[in-house]
């Protein structure tokens, strides 16, 4: 599995620290942007990056996207076809995405996170399994309908 991560200058330290955590724990993870801090920078640049990097294969590749509130990052991502992004606030609440909704990427809203906080979200993003019973297939085939 690769996760690519990207943020713009809101999440710039938040996502720093994520790919740092990963790297310690063998998860392979690719930094599609931004390199520097940037505050001119604009969101949509790199949740875009993550939405074609994803979908280069779906099955293998997860993303996770940062902004100040999750919010721009998140819509930006889900205006691509095959993308599912959900903003992660609480565990269980990302577990019930990963799982229930089969998001393949996860917002992250910077301004709101204590860096603990975040890690624990990544994992239960990580570490959940998207449930395959008929009912979920079905919503998801009805979202990728349009």
């Amino acid at each position: 599995m690769t996760i690519f991560i990207a943020a713009d200058h809101r999440g710039f330290e938040l996502k720093n620290k994520i790919i740092e955590y990963l790297q310690e724990k063998d998860i392979r993870i690719e930094d599609l942007g931004n390199y520097q801090y940037d505050p001119l920078d604009d969101y949509p640049d790199f949740a875009k990056k993550v939405a074609q990097a994803v979908l280069q294969n779906p099955k293998d590749f997860l993303g996770i996207v940062i902004c100040g509130s999750g919010v721009g990052v998140a819509i930006a991502v889900n205006r691509f076809k095959g993308i599912r992004c959900g903003i992660g606030f609480e565990i269980e609440q990302v577990k019930h995405i990963r799982e229930n909704d089969h998001i393949n990427i996860l917002a992250l809203p910077s301004d709101y996170l204590e860096f603990e906080k975040a890690k624990n979200l990544v994992d239960a993003f990580l570490s959940s399994i998207p449930k395959t019973e008929e009912k979920y297939l079905r919503r998801i085939k009805k979202l990728d309908e349009n």
